[in-house]
């Protein structure tokens, strides 16, 4: 009797229980970041499912003296790990690699299904924090592979996948830290997140976060003439601050879908008083944070200049008005044309899977895309399942959109073999 092999997705299809179960589990793990919760427990877990998937795994453990370099005093006490699987194929000569970060933001406010780490399934989705950034990406690469073993398929290149710490802060002990040092030697690269659905990202904003303290001088409340008010003069700073917004709209880069992107300005997302402050004193400090932004054609240094010489000469025009300017951390943009044929092999299995055309896109934004397509300098693109409301209340992802992006990865292993 003639027996037919199981393809990937057919696999994928019969599975779909182990994919959402492990994406459960992940989520499970509150790997909240700062501090950094829990990230021993789940890189043990993410090494044990990438030795069953026939990987040969290993955790790397950061240096505690880069601990101390890297991350404030509070956060000494937490480690960081790092977790790489490699398949080597029999004749392949070329490598792609798969990344995405553990840690997730904290969470806050009432959700829907009360505990926001519990994974709950209702109505096609999985909620948790963690289940669209981006730990389905992590399930639906580690049900790929599983997929691809049980089936009998080769990969066409060499396989490396990495998990990686501290996305959500600024990436140095994360992917910052495996280009750096760990032992991998891709030809290509997957960060999975950026692109979702029928779009496949190509670039990413950067950002330069800044922190402004305004220096002011205490006095009595009812003698407000004796101070220097610097709440107010914080207000008109943040009021010129405007004039440099609608500079920055008239800045443009277009993406190959054809958005028309312009560098942003976002004030305040952290904002206080000094030590001191009372409701009968004059403040004599108040402090705002600035998200600065970074298109493609812009670098971070030139756009962190430019905001500080605006701020200065801002504050000069403003009487009595006197600041300091600390950078709090940047992250740099990614672009590179979606003309390799890497490119467009992602694009095709994106098609074919989703069968509806697909669309390069560029992400407002940042993620560790550009620590491979700069540092490397290797074609990388960013795709995964993606989902609602990362970062907010309610978070999750589509079931069936991580089983798309299973098949997604299985299709271009089994079928790209890379170009010399």
């Amino acid at each position: 009797m003639l027996r037919i092999r199981m393809s990937p997705a057919d696999y994928l299809d019969s599975h779909l229980g182990d994919l959402t179960s492990l994406l459960r589990r992940l989520v499970n793990l509150p790997t909240v970041n700062p501090p950094g919760n829990h990230y021993a427990a789940i890189t043990s877990l993410l090494v044990r499912e990438l030795g069953a998937a026939g990987l040969a795994a290993k955790r790397f453990p950061i240096p505690a003296a880069q601990l101390r370099r890297h991350l404030p005093a509070e956060q000494h006490a937490f480690p960081r790990y790092n977790v790489l699987g490699k398949w080597k194929v029999s004749g392949a000569t070329k490598t792609l690699h798969f990344n995405a970060h553990y840690d997730v933001v904290p969470v806050s406010g009432a959700w829907r299904h009360g505990d926001p780490f519990g994974g709950r399934v209702e109505g096609g989705w999985i909620y948790g924090r963690g289940a669209a950034d981006m730990k389905g990406s992590m399930a639906s690469c580690l049900l790929a592979l599983r997929a691809l073993r049980a089936t009998g398929t080769s990969p066409r290149m060499n396989v490396e996948v990495s998990f990686t710490a501290d996305e959500e802060t600024d990436s140095a002990l994360g992917a910052g830290w495996l280009v750096g040092h760990a032992p991998i030697n891709p030809d290509y690269a997957i960060v999975m997140e950026g692109g979702e659905a029928g779009t496949v990202c190509c670039g990413h904003n950067g950002v330069v976060w800044l922190e402004v303290t305004v220096h002011g001088r205490a006095a009595h409340g009812s003698m407000p003439e004796r101070g220097v008010n610097a709440l107010e003069k914080m207000s008109a700073l943040v009021l010129a601050l405007g004039d440099y917004q609608r500079r920055l709209k008239a800045r443009t880069f277009v993406t190959p879908q054809g958005k028309v992107m312009h560098p942003t300005l976002n004030l305040g997302g952290v904002f206080g008083a000094g030590e001191g402050g009372k409701i009968n004193t004059v403040p004599a400090l108040a402090r705002f944070s600035i998200d600065r932004r970074v298109i493609a054609v812009e670098t971070v240094a030139s756009a962190e200049r430019e905001t500080r010489e605006f701020l200065g000469a801002a504050a000069r025009r403003i009487p009595g008005c006197r600041i300091t300017v600390g950078k709090v951390s940047d992250n740099h943009p990614c672009y590179q044309a979606p003309n390799h044929p890497f490119f467009a092999a992602m694009a095709s299995c994106v098609t074919k899977v989703r069968r509806s055309p697909t669309a390069f896109n560029v992400s407002t934004g940042f993620n560790d895309m550009h620590f491979f397509a700069h540092h490397l300098r290797i074609p990388t693109l960013g795709y995964g399942p993606g989902g609602q409301n990362e970062h907010a209340i309610d978070e999750r992802a589509r079931v069936s959109d991580l089983l798309r992006t299973a098949k997604i990865y299985a299709e271009l292993l089994a079928t790209f073999p890379g170009s010399e």
